[in-house]
């Protein structure tokens, strides 16, 4: 044991990883919906290494914060943008005012209770969710005014109330959101009604088709049919066959036939087929099935349907395409045989495939259907980016030095120290990148693998950093503040999303699924995302979540700074 001690104190990179390993382990166990969460576990099992007294250098808790940093905001970037005009400013609106209520809310809970600026920052950062708060908060803390000595003491009390007010910041605002805020705005009956209402209202399309959700529930699919029934008394054009499927109300479309013992790929508009003749169609499942009496008998024929079908991510970069509905581009030629299977933001978070689905820059579209008709429609859309693991490191590196060089100017106002602070300035750095990146494409790229190792192995990294330096202070810590800081994270977290429901509610007036997104994203609390959309049984909350996410993960972090000059 005297070996191991000794071994892991003279080697501390080896305890950093044996606290995000068993870390990661406790974060996945669950008990019913309860968990602690990666972030939390790894803090209190750092801690608990930290007992051993084990010294870690400075620099590698830095570099770590700095990377998570930076994919935080290149994550948000293009939605952080995008939502300063157009459509988007009353969300932003909305989710800047929840920000500033989240930070007087937490301030007068600390001037309540008489806490120091450490225990008020480790109050936010819990309370709110918003585990970066320790990182930027130790940072500008460092340039206050103050004795060294209190400065520490205020740094290293920042994790200990983080971890006392992290658990009810979790799930008590899972409860609040999921099951109180439907309450408040009429009742869950109520509420479900109307976002079902709201759902048939976003679909409704020009088209004759239903362009609702494609999930993997609901596949696109490839079924062949012999041309038997009356339509095709006399012989009948592609065009003629596509235009009946519209008339039906049917999204499908003619990929192959067999004319003749002959397989005809990729047919034309005019192409005839007659009686005896076999059809490819494509299209969703649940549409597909219901085709059958109208064409004829369905056949199993594998060479007829042994063909190419590719599934293609192209990234939304074309000017006409930014802005555009879902119902709007099915309607473009380019698109005539393709399917749209999924559509994910520049966060990864998926976005509803309805009609009124707008698109913008740096949207993600999994586009699916024949290899030829796919990327003639991926070139009309934007830039298809194809599956790698290059990260482009060059765009990584200047973009993290540039963004913490200029958080690290220090600006005096009245002789109070002002700045961004280099963790500040590196989130700041990776909006604008990430934002460019949507606009040019053909640079910048970090593969959605690269961007999670930097952003949950940077944060948890630092998390671990922070545990094991704080562990021998930690409990006499808990001491200090007391268990009523429990108490005061209970009205710090509950006060902001009470607000916020009666605000979206009353001043904005949202739709009451697409206010408690909002509320869900200007708070990051993505747990109550996942409750609010089970409770309701829908993906609407969605729509209001992507855009008050960006704004709030980018605020919330920042107001650590404004917590601070408070102080």
């Amino acid at each position: 044991m005297n070996w191991l001690v000794d071994t892991l104190r003279a080697n501390p990179a080896i305890a950093i990883f044996l606290t995000l390993g068993i870390g990661f382990w406790i974060g996945k166990l669950k008990y019913k919906s309860f968990s602690l969460g990666t972030v939390t576990s790894v803090l209190l099992v750092g801690v608990l290494v930290g007992q051993l007294d084990i010294p870690v250098s400075g620099p590698l808790k830095s570099v770590s914060f700095l990377l998570f940093l930076f994919a935080i905001g290149y994550s948000v970037g293009p939605e952080f943008f995008r939502a300063m005009r157009g459509s988007g400013l009353k969300q932003v609106g909305f989710a800047v005012l929840m920000c500033f209520i989240c930070l007087f809310c937490t301030w007068g809970t600390a001037l309540l209770f008489g806490y120091n600026p450490g225990e008020t920052l480790g109050l936010f950062a819990g309370a709110q969710t918003i585990s970066a708060v320790i990182g930027v908060g130790q940072d500008a803390i460092s340039s206050m005014n103050a004795a060294d000595a209190d400065k520490t003491s205020w740094q290293n009390i920042i994790p200990v109330c983080y971890a006392v007010t992290y658990i009810f910041g979790t799930i008590g605002s899972a409860w609040i959101l999921g099951s109180l805020g439907p309450a408040m705005l009429g009742g869950i009956k109520k509420v479900r009604e109307q976002t079902a209402a709201l759902a048939a209202t976003m679909n409704e399309s020009s088209l004759t088709d239903n362009p609702a959700y494609v999930s993997a529930l609901r596949p696109v699919v490839y079924r062949a049919y012999r041309a038997e029934a009356g339509f095709f008394a006399t012989p009948r054009s592609v065009a003629e066959i596509e235009q009946e499927l519209k008339t039906l109300g049917r999204r499908l479309f003619v990929e192959r036939l067999r004319i003749g013992g002959k397989i005809i790929d990729a047919p034309q508009p005019d192409m005839k087929v007659s009686r005896g003749d076999e059809i490819v169609l494509s299209g969703r499942r649940e549409v597909i099935v219901a085709d059958e009496s109208w064409i004829g008998q369905e056949v199993a024929d594998p060479q007829l349907l042994s063909f190419a079908v590719e599934k293609l991510p192209v990234m939304v970069a074309k000017k006409g395409i930014d802005g555009m509905t879902v119902d709007k581009l099915r309607q473009m030629p380019q698109m005539q045989g393709v399917i749209i299977g999924k559509i994910t933001n520049s966060m990864g978070a998926e976005i509803p495939v309805l009609a009124d689905t707008e698109l913008h820059n740096g949207f993600m579209l999994t586009l699916q259907g024949d290899t030829r008709e796919v990327e003639l429609a991926a070139k009309s859309i934007g830039y298809i980016d194809r599956p790698t693991t290059a990260t482009d490191m060059v765009f990584v590196g200047l973009g993290i030095f540039i963004g913490a060089l200029i958080g690290a100017v220090t600006i005096h106002l009245g002789g109070i120290p002002i700045s961004l602070s280099t963790s500040g300035g590196a989130l700041v750095a990776g909006l604008v990148f990430g934002w460019l990146r949507s606009k040019r494409p053909t640079f910048g790229r970090i593969p959605s693998s690269s961007l999670w190792i930097m952003n949950n192995l940077g944060l948890n990294m630092f998390i671990a950093v922070i545990g094991i330096s704080s562990g021998p202070t930690f409990i006499s810590g808990i001491q200090q503040v007391g268990w009523m800081l429990f108490v005061a994270g209970i009205i710090a977290t509950t006060l902001p999303l009470i607000l916020g429901i009666w605000i979206g509610d009353k001043w904005f007036h949202f739709p009451p699924a697409v206010n408690l997104g909002c509320v869900a994203g200007s708070r990051v609390t993505t747990a109550s995302l996942g409750a609010i959309q089970d409770n309701l049984h829908s993906t609407i909350p969605a729509m209001g979540y992507t855009i008050t996410y960006a704004i709030g993960n980018t605020l919330l972090i920042l107001m650590a700074v404004i917590m601070t000059a408070f102080m």
